[in-house]
């Protein structure tokens, strides 16, 4: 099977994650963020940015691929598929892996719940995106 991978779409995805995490962080819930994880001041450093940005493209890439095999395998795609890969993608691996990650490091289950409904809605805007561009 060959895949056509569509670069601008994976490129949009990538920023429009950014977007939702800086609007998300900065803007509606910068103080509950800074208040559930004791931080009191975030200084803008050119490499983290740098980093978080190629973390969504590599986000962007894989859910990609997740997408055109998942839509190829239910026969679906457009919106519902987009929202069907986004979904399980957050289930499957967001959620499993932050909820150990809230456990061990014993973080409070308000800061787990801010992050997954982030990463829920981001997986699930970038789902859309990337389907309805494949």
């Amino acid at each position: 099977m060959e895949i056509h991978v569509n670069y601008l779409a994976i490129l949009v995805a990538a920023i429009v994650n950014y977007a939702i995490a800086t609007i998300w962080y900065a803007l509606i819930f910068g103080k509950t963020w800074k208040k559930l994880t004791g931080i009191t001041e975030m200084k803008p450093v050119p490499m983290n940015i740098a980093l978080v940005f190629i973390g969504s493209l590599v986000l962007s890439f894989v859910l990609y691929h997740s997408i055109v095999f998942g839509n190829a395998y239910f026969k679906i795609g457009g919106i519902h598929g987009g929202l069907m890969g986004g979904f399980f993608g957050w289930l499957g691996y967001i959620a499993p892996v932050t909820l150990c990650t809230k456990l061990y490091e014993k973080k409070p289950w308000g800061l787990w719940l801010l992050d997954n409904a982030f990463w829920l809605i981001s997986l699930l805007v970038m789902g859309v995106i990337l389907s309805t561009w494949v």
